[in-house]
């Protein structure tokens, strides 16, 4: 686990820039247009994949349309606001100063943060082109995604149970994998409170605030 300096730091860089996440977006959807072509290799499934539970459980989803847009920017704001609902338990605990707690609030509940990321995510992919492009064959299923959307999925059942629950309702954890490195530092807080405790996670927040109204001068 990374220490709460560093997960500090990335967390203040997001709020001050939400576009620098764009870049760890890049990491995570290596071929640009892998998404597309995942969205394709769903619909024709060779019928000897079907008793793979979490494959059924994919295709499903795709069908109904979880890499929409508005999908995507749901799935988002469900981890901010899961991290939100323990900033806000922190505040009424007077551990941050009134100011401080606006700044991360008001940046966490902020929609440019959850825009920003899903409109990279959405553009990355590039669906539209992938999807009138024709069929390209079933690279979700040869081409290491699937395999990786459910190591992530089951890794996040491990760490953050109450969040893996959460986006699970609505199989948003199959798309998490996605957005993963670019909200890793807010579930890794949120990693931080249930394995460390609440003033572990407290001391986070406190970076946090400095270095964000460090940087924004006092207002």
């Amino acid at each position: 686990m990374s220490n709460y300096e560093e997960i500090a730091t990335r967390i203040a860089d997001i709020i001050i820039s939400p576009d620098s996440v764009l870049g760890f977006i890049n990491g995570a959807i290596s071929v640009p247009l892998d998404l597309g072509y995942m969205a394709y290799g769903v619909f024709d499934t060779d019928s000897h994949y079907s008793h793979e539970t979490e494959t059924i459980r994919i295709i499903q989803a795709m069908r109904n349309g979880i890499l929409n847009y508005d999908r995507i920017l749901d799935a988002i704001e469900i981890v901010f606001s899961k991290f939100d609902q323990y900033v806000s338990i922190s505040k009424q605990n007077r551990v941050l100063s009134r100011g401080s707690f606006s700044i991360i609030g008001r940046a966490v509940t902020n929609s440019a943060i959850s825009s920003t990321i899903a409109k990279a995510i959405a553009q990355r992919a590039g669906w539209t082109v992938a999807l009138r492009g024709g069929a390209v064959g079933n690279i979700l299923l040869i081409g290491g995604m699937k395999e990786r959307c459910i190591r992530t999925s089951e890794q996040l059942s491990v760490d953050e149970p109450e969040l893996y629950q959460v986006l699970r309702v609505k199989d948003y954890d199959l798309l998490y994998f996605m957005f993963e490195p670019a909200l890793k530092p807010f579930v890794d807080a949120l990693i931080v409170r249930r394995q460390q405790g609440i003033p572990a996670f407290d001391n986070i927040l406190e970076r946090v605030e400095s270095k964000v109204s460090g940087d924004h001068g006092h207002h």
